[in-house]
C-alpha cells in the first residue's frame, strides 16, 4: 500500500506542478494557483513522508525532496532497493 501511495503522490506532484508552470508561462488564470497550489504542496509533503516511512533511508528521503522529479526518483529507489 505505501508504494502505491508514493506512486500516486509522485504523479500528482508532477502533474500539479506542470499545471502551475504552464499557467504561469501562458494564460495566467488567477483561479489556477489557489486550486493547484495546495494540491501540489500536499502531494510534495506526502511524497517526502511516504518515502521516509517506506524506506527509512535518509538518502531516499532527501532524494524525494528534490523538486519536480524527486518523487519519481524516490519511487524508483524504493521499488528497486538501490
Amino acid at each position: 500500500m505505501p508504494i502505491t501511495l508514493l506512486r500516486v503522490a509522485a504523479v500528482v506532484e508532477l502533474l500539479s506542478l506542470a499545471v502551475l508552470l504552464t499557467n504561469l508561462a501562458t494564460v495566467h488564470i488567477p483561479a489556477v494557483v489557489p486550486l493547484f497550489g495546495p494540491i501540489h504542496g500536499c502531494a510534495y509533503l506526502l511524497v517526502i513522508g511516504t518515502a521516509l516511512h517506506l524506506t527509512r533511508s535518509r538518502s531516499t528521503t532527501l532524494l524525494a525532496a528534490v523538486p519536480i522529479i524527486g518523487g519519481l526518483l524516490a519511487l524508483r529507489r524504493a521499488r528497486f532497493g538501490a
